[in-house]
């Protein structure tokens, strides 16, 4: 599993502290003079002195790059993600590839650790690194041309309405950062250092909330708790779920990334009971029709006083349900909006066998599922994150090499 995010730097300057701290501290002074000015009527003189404490604790904004599997998929989620696919050009032959991986992971080490990128010209935009992680994956042509096992395709789903522009890929870089600024540095130094091995085929990019209510799920546009029962790093059946466990893919996961159109107008013109007996869960709190809090196990054999089941069975947790902890995905979802006629969520979902775990699943879905009505499937990908890397290794260098 990826460590946990730590501090950048052991200590801070006297010189940073000094200023940083006296800035902080003058514009707090100030906004506290305007305040009073506003609620008395009178103003206030800001104090000419500050008292700077002797140590400033920074908040944890680094996650290690090396580790025994890739960040960015047992991590904690950032409010911000870019999704990339590239195709390989023709002339990328398996040594190709394994200069790529190791190019793009120098790169991604780098940017991490709030360190610039080789050939950076705009070292400053990457002093913040705001939680990034660089996540690499292989998709159909990388694993040709590797001569790695091939990845089974997807199915099509009657539910599918896709899109070429949104589904495939050879190379999926993920990004995922608390910052959108750092994100969108990290974003361009990847796509430059790529240009001689392949092309890029399309981004995507999503965010969750930053705020939400202690204990609870962000939501998705939806107003829907998303991701409340999914497998917790540490749990005993995690790394069932999550890391393929044998075989020359061990240590890595499958990740497949959906684009789902959510149907906004449609969903508006619903109520909220409607609402909840297409999902099963309350739209406030989350919690199943049969319970009162988020994480209360759903009871499917409860009854209305007319015989029906509580929880339709058509609604979407009960067609969702898995049994086994050890067969769910790893649900890490974001959403977008890219105009008013492009909104909905990117569902990546992490497991370690997409057979028996996504694709069993979306197949219940596609047969029925009241939230049919109100989302559309419009892209499609597959791809194998290998294992992670020492801290002077590449990603993929196992496979590869």
């Amino acid at each position: 599993m990826a460590a946990e995010p730590r501090d950048r730097d052991g200590a801070v300057s006297r010189r940073r502290l000094l200023v940083g701290g006296a800035a902080a501290a003058g514009g707090a002074a100030v906004g506290g003079a305007v305040a009073a000015a506003t609620l008395t009527g009178r103003a206030e003189t800001p104090a000419t002195e500050v008292a700077l404490p002797t140590e400033v604790a920074l908040p944890s904004r680094v996650v290690p790059f090396h580790g025994d599997h890739q960040a960015g998929v047992a991590t904690p989620p950032q409010a911000h993600a870019a999704f990339l696919a590239f195709t390989l050009l023709p002339s990328t032959t398996r040594e190709g590839l394994a200069r790529l991986l190791r190019l793009l992971s120098d790169d991604a080490r780098r940017l991490t650790q709030g360190r610039p990128a080789l050939a950076d010209t705009e070292p400053g935009l990457a002093e913040l690194p705001g939680n990034l992680t660089v996540t690499f994956g292989l998709g159909p042509g990388a694993m040709k041309a590797a001569a790695l096992p091939p990845l089974r395709p997807l199915p099509r789903f009657t539910v599918d309405r896709l899109q070429e522009r949104w589904s495939g890929g050879d190379l999926l870089v993920q990004l995922c950062c608390d910052d959108p600024v750092t994100l969108a540095h990290a974003q361009r130094m990847i796509v430059k250092d790529t240009r001689s091995f392949a092309k890029l085929a399309w981004v995507q990019k999503g965010f969750r909330q930053a705020t939400q209510r202690p204990g609870l799920t962000h939501r998705n546009l939806m107003g829907q708790l998303d991701g409340t029962v999914n497998p917790r790093p540490g749990d005993p059946d995690f790394d069932r779920a999550v890391w393929i466990g044998d075989g020359p893919l061990k240590g890595g996961t499958m990740l497949v990334l959906r684009r789902i159109r959510m149907h906004l107008d449609r969903w508006d013109a619903a109520d909220s009971a409607a609402k909840e007996f297409t999902v099963g869960r309350r739209l406030d709190t989350g919690a199943p029709l049969t319970g009162t809090d988020e994480h209360d196990e759903p009871d499917y054999g409860r009854l209305t006083e007319l015989g029906f089941p509580v929880i339709a069975d058509e609604a979407h947790i009960r067609r969702a349900h898995v049994a086994d902890p050890g067969q769910r995905m790893l649900r890490r979802a974001y959403n977008y909006d890219d105009g008013p006629d492009d909104i909905g969520l990117l569902f990546a979902a992490y497991q370690a066998d997409v057979e028996t775990q996504f694709t069993a699943v979306q197949r219940r879905l596609s047969e029925v599922d009241l939230l049919n009505e109100w989302t559309t499937p419009v892209g499609s990908a597959v791809f194998y994150l290998p294992p992670g890397c020492g801290e002077e290794g590449w990603i993929g260098e196992r496979l590869l090499t």
